[in-house]
């Protein structure tokens, strides 16, 4: 079987709506086994699951913390309280850590302060991820790079000067580095959706790599971004996409994370190499439906062959019409029935 090598991350992101224990449970959905039924084949889960990690000392100005928060998705009468209830602790994210690992699941944590950084004191994610609004905020970059952990930027709210920035700190400590297309609108419109930047950055950026981080309805973005060469894909997850929570309606439910793990796996498996060949298993079928130089009549052996009496029929195993020179002017060695294969051993 072809290794199943795209790194497929389930986005928890706040999703977890404050709850360790939903968190836990995304985890265990993100983990769980997929299959192929129709060729009975065993494909791999996702690779990861991803929380973010935010310092409220650090993230929003003092009236945009206090202000009124009425949206039904609210957690909290101001924004500042909403963000507060979406927060798990150091100590929470080490939790959530330990059981993706117990599920063989790897994590990645999108740290969005320089504050976030305590919770290396528990553990080492797998995975540091730069959220795109955070490509030019390069003390930031300057302090995950350093830790030498392997570094996801999106590229969301970035273009190309923003991208080369932020490479440009990161590369002064480490070259792992993977870069994700990824377009900031949620959900992202189909006209805005944009894979074409996907072969962009292979060309451009080839040294690193790239993959696609996708805020579209449904599935077909991210299988078609496989199709086009990303090794990494994101995707934010959910129990239940008409659950409270801003991100839970752009999100994939349970049964669309199934779908989407299975259909880039078997896109992986479908891609195949850049050459054109018969493969061993159409074989069988080109024997049976290929064509091969059969007698437009009954013929007596020791009669001569022209091509006044042949043709083409199935199956594929005598002649080709581009191998006639060696069926015409010949004598049969015994009698055939009308439209049957002129075999080797039937001519002299």
């Amino acid at each position: 079987m072809t290794p199943q090598n795209v790194y497929i991350i389930g986005e928890i992101g706040q999703n977890h709506n404050g709850s360790v224990d939903l968190a836990k449970l995304l985890a265990e959905v993100a983990a769980r086994s997929v299959k192929d039924e129709l060729f009975g084949l065993e494909l791999k889960p996702m690779n990861a699951v991803k929380l973010t990690k935010r310092d409220l000392n650090e993230e929003l100005s003092a009236s945009q913390m206090a202000a009124p928060y009425n949206s039904p998705h609210s957690f909290g009468k101001t924004y500042g309280e909403h963000r507060a209830f979406l927060e798990l602790s150091d100590e929470q994210h080490f939790e959530v850590y330990k059981h993706a690992k117990s599920l063989g699941l790897e994590f990645v944590e999108t740290l969005c302060a320089i504050g976030t950084l305590s919770l290396l004191k528990l553990f080492t994610p797998d995975r540091l991820k730069v959220a795109s609004r955070d490509l030019t905020n390069f003390p930031l970059l300057n302090a995950l790079a350093e830790t030498k952990i392997p570094i996801i930027l999106s590229t969301g709210m970035a273009g190309k000067k923003e991208l080369d920035d932020a490479l440009e700190i990161i590369s002064k400590y480490h070259s792992n580095i993977s870069i994700l297309h990824c377009v900031s609108q949620y959900p992202t419109h189909p006209l805005n959706t944009n894979l074409k930047t996907i072969t962009y950055l292979l060309k451009n950026y080839g040294q690193y790599i790239i993959g696609y981080s996708d805020h579209t309805i449904g599935i077909s973005a991210p299988v078609a971004a496989v199709a086009m060469g990303a090794k990494i894909i994101e995707k934010h997850i959910t129990l239940d996409r008409k659950m409270k929570g801003t991100d839970q309606a752009g999100s994939l439910g349970i049964d669309g994370i199934y779908r989407m793990v299975r259909d880039i796996r078997i896109m992986e498996m479908s891609l195949g190499k850049e050459e054109l060949f018969i493969d061993e298993a159409v074989k069988a079928a080109k024997v049976k439906l290929e064509r091969s130089i059969a007698t437009k009549r009954a013929m007596k052996a020791g009669e001569i062959i022209t091509e006044e009496d042949i043709h083409l029929l199935s199956p594929g195993d005598g002649f080709k019409w581009s191998e006639k020179y060696l069926v015409l002017n010949k004598k049969l060695i015994k009698d055939i029935g009308k439209d049957e294969i002129i075999y080797k051993e039937y001519i002299n």
